[in-house]
């Protein structure tokens, strides 16, 4: 077949396919899924997505990925325009967390060298990537070192002991103030230690830990320390005067900034530093020993889109710090008002005292149980006047210190323009459930948590079942993923659950179930 009748028969397919017709059916089915999503504009959720309230930024960012579509963040040298938008979005992030001071600059000098680092695809992998060059520094052989973070500190340092083979050692926190304390990081130390991690701040409690202090010690160990800003990072900047919590702090050797979030840029797109390049270096995957094209990746994706990158680089041209600073400034506002308004309500407070666009709320013991809120329930109670709040449960930590189940609130510079309707929902919402009590897990698994509590059954029972009968579980329990979605999920109960069993339990009932979710 000649190329002009090859050319011939795919133009009578896409003719008889009528594309422009089947796209814009499929665009249409797409219009009607995204309005089963919970709103990701106008300050309506207060979790997950990040508003700067600016619509200009988000169709910049969509032209920005628009030009990209088709390129492959793979090579550099192919495509030398992702180079360039990388390198100054890593320069950007240097300044405003102070990688470029004359000590930071100078690869020779006695704090480690220049601040160097990489665009990734979000806050996990900036966080894998960070211990895995800490581990490759190191040098220890794998399946040897531990990772030492408080327990506050993100789920990602989990997943990255898991994925790396380090052991994990959490030091508790204080339950009133959700900090971790510098003695008790020294205390948890090993030779094997990899890593320190600390937050800036921490998600669930917004609690700024100590991280000079904290950074003392891992000099007088010599252990990196590497401070987690995914979701402070472009906000501390220009909150307001905060104790040194960046690379102004002569121990941090390396830093995580998530631009996705208060970048306002696409999902996803990280920014990973590390102070000295043979410490960046360790963070690279470089492979020449196979038939194929030398492969070198700085990132855990080899093949990658660069639309977020994108949209983050065009974002931080036209914002600037000022801009930056100006949409703090409106989310600071908000925050303050939002936390003054909760301080206010009968039976809930603040936990500690939160740094940063974010912070929790727990139930005020100090009141009579009948004044008390549960803030499971109030979350529940606050989604049905429209505003979408994050429960989390309560925990145990190693030393036997109880951490209270909370609600999780962030909050965005469009909060400011619906402050009245949300201050509204949270104080009405706190009427509805005042004086009820907590929120109890589903029947099914109640009934599950008193056979552990009696024996009848223990962890390694559960885990050992087969998919389906753990799918069976949950459908008896109420929970079934291929159930209807008109009925919304009861997160309340879900959440008791999560407390009343057993962790690796709950763990792998949410794994069926979530991967249920998804199964054709």
């Amino acid at each position: 077949m000649s190329s002009s009748q090859v050319e011939a028969f795919q133009g009578k397919i896409l003719e008889s396919a009528n594309l422009e017709s089947r796209a814009a059916d499929i665009l249409g089915r797409l219009r009607s899924l995204r309005e089963q999503d919970a709103p990701t504009h106008g300050g309506r959720v207060l979790s997950y997505v990040y508003d700067s309230g600016l619509a200009v930024l988000d169709e910049l960012a969509a032209d920005a990925a628009r030009l990209v579509q088709p390129v492959n963040g793979l090579d550099p040298t192919v495509f030398p325009s992702t180079a360039v938008m990388e390198r100054e979005l890593v320069a950007f992030a240097r300044e405003f967390l102070h990688g470029t001071s004359d000590t930071a600059a100078d690869p020779d000098a006695e704090a480690g060298g220049a601040v160097v680092g990489n665009v990734t695809s979000g806050g996990t992998e900036s966080c894998v990537l960070a211990v895995k060059a800490a581990r490759d520094f190191r040098g220890l052989p794998p399946g040897e070192g531990s990772l030492v973070l408080p327990t506050t500190a993100h789920a990602a340092f989990h997943k990255a002991a898991h994925l790396l083979g380090l052991e994990l050692i959490l030091v508790p926190v204080d339950p009133t103030s959700g900090r971790v304390d510098a003695q008790g990081i020294a205390a948890a130390l090993r030779d094997d230690t990899v890593l320190i991690v600390v937050s800036a701040p921490n998600y669930p409690f917004a609690a700024l830990d100590p991280i000079a202090e904290v950074a003392e010690v891992a000099c007088a160990r010599s252990i990196p320390l590497h401070v987690d800003a995914c979701i402070g990072g472009l906000a501390l900047p220009w909150w307001g005067d905060l104790a040194p919590w960046d690379f102004r702090v002569a121990g941090v050797t390396s830093m995580s900034v998530d631009f996705h979030k208060y970048g306002y840029s696409p999902k996803g797109v990280s920014v990973l530093l590390h102070r000295g390049r043979d410490l960046h270096r360790r963070q690279y995957f470089g492979l020449t020993d196979w038939p194929g094209y030398p492969v070198v990746n700085p990132t855990l994706l080899g093949s990658k889109s660069v639309a977020a990158l994108a949209g983050a680089w065009a974002i931080s041209q036209v914002l600037g710090q000022p801009g930056y600073a100006e949409l703090v400034s409106r989310a600071h506002r908000a925050t303050r008002a939002l936390v003054d308004t909760v301080q206010s309500v009968d039976g809930l407070r603040v936990v500690g005292s939160p740094v940063g666009p974010l912070f929790a709320v727990a139930t005020d013991d100090s009141v009579p149980l009948e004044r008390r809120v549960d803030p499971h329930r109030w979350v529940s109670a606050v989604g049905a006047r429209g505003f979408v709040l994050q429960g989390q449960p309560a925990s145990t930590q190693s030393d036997g210190t109880k951490l209270p189940r909370t609600t999780h609130l962030t909050v965005t510079p469009v909060t400011e323009s619906v402050l009245g309707e949300l201050t509204s929902a949270l104080v009405l919402g706190a009427d509805d459930v005042r004086g009820l009590a907590a929120a109890e897990a589903p029947p099914a698994l109640a009934e599950l948590a008193g056979a552990f509590e009696r024996g009848d059954v223990t962890v390694a029972d559960v885990l050992a079942l087969p998919s389906d009968a753990v799918a069976a579980a949950l459908t008896s329990a109420g929970l079934d993923p291929r159930g209807s979605s008109d009925s919304p999920l009861d997160m309340a109960a879900v959440l008791a659950a999560v407390e009343s069993l057993p962790r690796e339990v709950t763990k792998r009932l949410l794994v069926e179930f979530l991967a249920g979710l998804v199964e054709p």
